[in-house]
């Protein structure tokens, strides 16, 4: 709570709006430390409502907000209004902001700086963007990499785990290459790992003889990637990533190429088995416009997206369902697969030659069976 009273630079006046659950971190420490802890206050909302979100922020005289990326789309997907900036928001922070959205909020909304960063409850990594560059979820320059105790290392996403060389040690990222996020243990208060209450679940969290015999680390769960300037950017949860033609698929970085398709207003994707095939065929549901065009989507991701990124299947959602801190939900989605006995509303395979065709039984059966390749 005071790494949040202390980087937002909150003071007594400000005024913090907050329409996140409390029993998430984001919500419940960051925004209401921001606020505790110098003296200010904290507007609560019940619930999320992007139609009230921008006139009680003026009403209330709300300084700041805080966000989790998904919060900061539908408020890009509503309609201008006036209020959008009449507000006096001087700073929003959070996480999750996804980098297509963060200029278009910036400059649409009016919003002076926003601070983006990246923790868990329980992990040892902490991150702040303070430099404001779009996308980055903070830095940690390699001169100054012995300040840090962050890494990232090399991930075999097939089977889930780091890959080590033939010492037996991990093998560090370079610029540009995805890898897991990882945090030393120890040295200080920020590095020390107390983990869950369920020690077995603990344990499996910590890598052992990582870079050194006896060191450990923290599996952050989490894939990302760094520039040359040292700027951390997150791609995916590890389980979200899946193979397929040989290939590694970032759920996250797929969605955010759909989510540029004319008439997409909400994407999720994920991996589904398809019987005699290696790795999982990627699927897409999505939540359009009325005039939305299967056929020109399909044009747009085949110039977009390299081959294994395309989604081979694609249904059509009423919404997305998603939980308390705006994740969406797949299992579901992925229970269903591409079986139009169980899907409900359009659902398209992309075939090599005619591009999105709709999934009948008969295509349906010729890709289980194995006739019709995907």
């Amino acid at each position: 709570m005071r790494g949040f009273a202390g980087s937002t630079g909150a003071v007594a006046s400000d005024r913090i709006y907050v329409t996140l659950p409390l029993y998430h971190a984001t919500g419940g420490l960051c925004a209401l430390g921001a606020a505790l802890l110098n003296g200010g206050s904290v507007v609560l909302r019940r619930k999320f409502s992007a139609t009230h979100f921008w006139p009680e922020v003026v009403e209330e005289g709300c300084t700041m907000f805080v966000y989790i990326g998904e919060l900061c789309r539908y408020l890009v997907n509503q309609p201008p209004g006036d209020d959008e900036t009449r507000h006096r928001i001087r700073l929003a922070f959070g996480n999750g902001l996804a980098p297509d959205i963060w200029p278009v909020m910036k400059a649409r909304f009016a919003i002076p700086e926003i601070l983006e960063f990246y923790g868990s409850t329980e992990g040892n990594v902490s991150m702040f963007n303070f430099d404001g560059r779009e996308g980055a979820i903070g830095r940690a320059p390699r001169w100054l990499r012995n300040r840090f105790n962050i890494r990232l290392v090399q991930f075999d996403v097939e089977s889930e785990t780091p890959i080590r060389g033939a010492d037996g040690f991990c093998r560090e990222c370079g610029p540009g290459q995805v890898g897991e996020c990882i945090g030393q243990i120890g040295g200080d208060a920020r590095a020390e790992y107390t983990g869950y209450v369920d020690k077995a679940a603990s344990e499996k969290k910590v890598l052992r003889n990582v870079f050194a015999k006896g060191d450990a680390w923290f599996a952050t769960g989490d894939l990302m990637k760094t520039d040359a300037d040292g700027y951390f950017y997150f791609v995916d949860r590890i389980g979200d990533t899946f193979r397929w033609k040989g290939e590694n698929v970032s759920t996250g970085e797929v969605s955010e190429r759909l989510l540029a398709c004319p008439g997409v207003k909400e994407v999720s994707v994920y991996g589904v088995e398809v019987a005699g095939a290696e790795g999982r065929a990627g699927m897409a549901g999505l939540v359009v416009d009325p005039d939305f065009d299967v056929q020109k989507f399909g044009q747009t991701v085949a110039r977009d997206l390299p081959a294994y990124a395309q989604p081979v299947f694609v249904r059509i959602l009423p919404a997305i369902n998603i939980t308390g801190t705006f994740k969406p939900r797949k299992m579901d989605l992925v229970a269903d697969g591409y079986d139009p006995g169980k899907v409900k509303g359009p659902l398209y395979f992309r075939d090599p030659k005619k591009g999105y065709v709709k999934v009948t039984k008969g295509i349906f059966d010729r890709i289980t069976t194995g006739a019709l390749k995907v």
